[in-house]
Parts: C-alpha cells; structure tokens; sequence
C-alpha cells in the first residue's frame, strides 16, 4: 500500500515535471513572473523553419604562413637580445625562413638560439659565402599538423561567438572533414549580415604612415623597402572610389590586446555623428599604446583592419588605452564590424564553398507532413491495442502518451533542436514503447493459461519480460548515442529523439504500467484481468 502511494507521487512528479517543460513550447504568452522560471522552447532545426546552410573552408596553409611570420619576428628578437649579428631574418616561399648572418656572425651560437628558443624548425639548408650565411629554416611537419587542427577549432569557436551575439538561436556548427566547416542557422533572415560576420576575418593592426614616399610609388606599388601600399577606405563609405596609402611594414600593435569594441558616435571631423567604433585595451595593450603615441607624436597612425587602411589620424598626444575607428560607417557595418572585434579574429581567412537557404514554406510543408505521417500511425496503434488488448491496451495507450510527453520535455529541459528526422525518430520511438508493453502482455496472457491469477500473472509477466525490454533499450541506446557522436546533422536529429524515447519508453512501460496494475489488482482488487 505504502510502495504504491510512492510509486504513484513519483509518476504524477514526473508527469507534472514533463508539462511544466513543454508549456513554453505550446504557450506562447505565459503568466506574467513564469517565463522566469520556466525552461527554454523546443527549437526548430533548419529544415522545419527554414534558415541558412553553409559550407566553409579555413585557408589552414594561411595560418602556418602566419606563424611562420611570427616566428621570423621572434627570431629577430632573439638574435638582437643575444648580440647576434643578422643582415635578413623573413618568410620565404609558403611558409620557410630565409636567415641571412652577416662574415663577422658566430653561426654556432645562432644554431644554438634556434636550437634552444625554436624546436619546431629544422634547418633545411646552409650556405656560406665571403658577404656571409644564409641558412634556411622550416617547421617540422607535426608542427604544421598542429597549426592546421588548431586553425580550425579556433574558426569554429570564433564563428560561434560572433553567431551567439548578435543573437541567432540554435545554430549548428560543426567540423565537417578537416578544413571545413558546416554552419546552419535556422530562421536567420538577414544571410547577408551573417555571410559578412562569418567569413570576417577581423585583423586589426596599427602601423605608421611611411614618410618620404611619392605619388608615383604608391601608384604603382613600387615603394621602397620596409614600405608596403594599403587600400585606403573612403570618408564616404564603402562603393567609394579606392585611394591607396603607403605604411611602413611594421605592426606596432594588433588586436589580440583588445578587452572590449563598441559602437560609438564619431567624435570629431568628417566623421562626427556617424556610427565609430571605439575601442579598449588591455593593461598590456595599453602601455605599448602609450609607448607607441608618445614616441610618434606628430606623425600617422593608421588603423588597419583586415588589410584596409580605416583611419590615419595625427597622432597629438600621448593615448593610453582606448581609441576609436571611424570611417563613415553605417549602423549595421559599426555593429558587425565591433562583433567581430569582440570575438576575436579568424586564425586563417575562411571561403564560402557552398550556400543555400531553405524557404519557411518547406519548413512548414515538412512539420505538416511528419506530424501528420506520425499521427497517422501513432492513431493506428491505438486502435490497434484496444482492439487487440481490451482494457489493457487503454493502459498501454496512457503509457504511450506518458512517454511522447517526456521525450519532448526532456528535448525542452537540455535545449535541443527538433528536425524531421527527430520526427521521424519520436514515430519509431512510439512504435518500440508499444513492443515493450506488447512482450509484457503476451507473458501475462501466457501465464494466465497456465492458470495462474492476475496477480501472479501480472507479477510474472512484468519479471520475465523486463530483462528482456531492458536490453534490447539498452543496446537501441547505446547505438543512438553512436549515431549522435559520429553522425552528419540528419542522423544526429534522429538520434537526439530516438535517445530520449527509449529513455522515457523504459520509464512508462516498466514503471507507469506497473503502477496502473497494481492499482487496479491492490486496491480496486479485480478478479479478471482484460487482457
């Protein structure tokens, strides 16, 4: 008696849970105060509500170039601190060295500092002459490995965060091959917005306008050296005709310092009461600010970003830690451009390899079409254990609905996303909770001819076919989870369904069934079982 009134609390407790996570999905204005508390809806995957899919490729080989640049700026630093003698330290080719030492310089000493300060280069060759040696360094190719997996799972994290603040809900990104990446944003309406901030890749450096450089030189990229010429963007805004600047090659600072970019109102010349971009930095980025302001004073800084020349205002005063980006932007550009400041930049320029959008009116065609597939043979399994099982099969029909109940709270409570395979799976989902109950009731019907009572057949019943209901779940589990782990978007929908249905399924054909019987058998002490 006292087990019973346990049993039952614990299914009206999860019943009550179950409704209480699914009432925001089928409720769309609630009490006012509950919204706060109640769990999240059910999110509609891209083919129900139609969105965005993306297939991206990270430019990996742009990011060993990269480093390999990094690596030649750190070299110098290195040579210049030890009081090794150097003529060229740069990038080569794709992604080697080419280090030039002048007669006078002790190469063993230089082989040691590599040695020492940069295992990950080997050196592929060396040459000496009277001028002096050039020796050819080159990353190790479990070096190279590295950087590629790496530039892509920073991708991946940076797309995701620039997606997460401006707000798109359920996005689904993921690694799809090595170097690509597939991106699906269900029910975004602005693709363009979206394309520009993913594919951003949000380089900003600072570098100093190059003196005594003519005209004609910039005009035919042909300045001199340590000097490279910069598209220069418009005080008029983009679609504006090009005009081009010359800066010196030297990064003074980039953005990796940065804490925090907003969009702000321009504070001054041509760029006052437009959309800017103002920006802070961190303690460290602050003080190399600072040092970099107070040793050029008089002369311009330019503000580049992603390759193009923003802004180069005259530097006046010493600046500390924040600064602003103007360059007649409008709102959307300031807003998108500040987002994918914030996030961070790409590790390695990213390209579009395929693009397509999914109308809402096949999104709408699909949820009609699922429901209604799944409605027809949830109906005709229905019927069927009335017909079939009597009063029973009413029971099993409880357990049935129990069981559709939590597999889309359950979906509610982690957040998932439904798509139409997942129908698909709740429909398979209903079929296997019927075979549960029907193995249960074929063991009652067999024990009843043996002439036991409904009780003893019940008790029986439930023993022998529990095991039985127990692995095959089981393994049906263990087989979802697979598919979810090692499986492309579809399966992994259908797989997200199918788990939580075999879940809930073990719950409402074992326990909830259970529970009516021993009801019905204890209390309302029948003497035949319709079955």
């Amino acid at each position: 008696m006292k087990s019973l009134a346990v049993r039952a609390l614990i299914v009206a407790a999860v019943l009550i849970a179950g409704v209480f996570c699914i009432l925001p999905t089928f409720v769309s204005s609630p009490l006012p105060g509950l919204s706060s508390i109640l769990p999240g809806k059910i999110h509609l995957g891209l083919d129900l509500q139609g969105g965005m899919h993306l297939m991206l490729e990270v430019e990996t080989n742009k990011a060993i170039e990269n480093a390999a640049n990094n690596l030649a700026e750190e070299i110098k630093n290195t040579l210049r601190d030890k009081k090794i003698g150097f003529t060229r330290v740069a990038r080569t080719g794709k992604w080697n060295i080419d280090v030039e030492l002048p007669a006078n310089a002790k190469v063993d000493d230089f082989n040691n500092a590599v040695r020492s300060g940069f295992p990950t280069l080997t050196s592929l060759g060396q040459q000496t002459t009277s001028e002096g040696t050039k020796i050819l360094l080159g990353m190790n190719a479990v070096e190279q490995n590295k950087l590629r997996t790496r530039a892509v799972q920073q991708a991946i994290e940076i797309i995701r965060n620039r997606i997460d603040h401006i707000g798109m809900k359920e996005p689904d990104i993921r690694l799809a091959g090595t170097d690509r990446i597939m991106v699906e944003l269900p029910g975004v309406k602005d693709s363009q917005q979206a394309i520009s901030l993913i594919g951003k890749t949000a380089v900003l450096e600072f570098k100093l306008v190059a003196q005594n450089v003519t005209q004609q030189q910039i005009d035919s990229h042909n300045p001199p050296p340590g000097v490279k010429v910069y598209p220069m963007r418009s005080e008029e805004g983009a679609g504006a005709p090009e005009t081009r600047i010359a800066l010196e090659d030297k990064t003074l600072l980039t953005g990796q310092y940065l804490t925090n970019a907003r969009v702000e109102i321009g504070g001054g010349g041509s760029s006052f009461g437009q959309a800017a971009i103002g920006f802070t930095f961190d303690s460290q980025g602050a003080k190399i600010f600072q040092q970099v302001t107070s040793q050029n004073i008089g002369r311009r800084l330019a503000i580049v970003l992603d390759g193009v020349v923003y802004s180069a205002p005259v530097i006046k005063s010493s600046i500390s830690s924040q600064g602003q980006i103007t360059g007649a932007f409008t709102d959307e550009e300031a807003h998108v451009l500040a987002v994918a400041l914030n996030s961070g930049s790409l590790p390695a320029p990213v390209k579009i390899l395929e693009q397509s959008t999914v109308g809402p009116s096949l999104g709408r065609d699909s949820i009609r079409a699922g429901v209604l597939a799944s409605a027809i043979g949830g109906l005709g399994i229905i019927l069927f254990m009335l017909v079939y099982y009597k009063f029973s099969g009413v029971v099993a029909d409880i357990a049935l609905a129990m069981n559709l109940i939590l597999i889309l709270a359950v979906m509610a409570g982690f957040g998932a996303t439904l798509t139409l395979p997942g129908i698909a799976g709740i429909a398979l989902t209903i079929g296997i909770a019927v075979d549960a109950n029907v193995l249960i009731y074929e063991r009652i019907r067999e024990e009843q001819r043996l002439g036991k009572t409904p009780r003893a057949a019940v008790d029986t019943g439930y023993e022998r076919a529990t095991i039985t209901i127990l692995d095959a779940n089981v393994t049906s589990s263990i087989a979802a989870l697979v598919l979810y782990e090692f499986g492309t978007g579809a399966v992994k929908g259908f797989a997200v369904t199918l788990f939580f249905g075999l879940v809930a399924n073990m719950f409402t054909a074992i326990f909830v069934t259970r529970v009516i019987f021993d009801y019905l058998l204890n209390e309302r002490r029948i003497k035949e079982l319709s079955i």
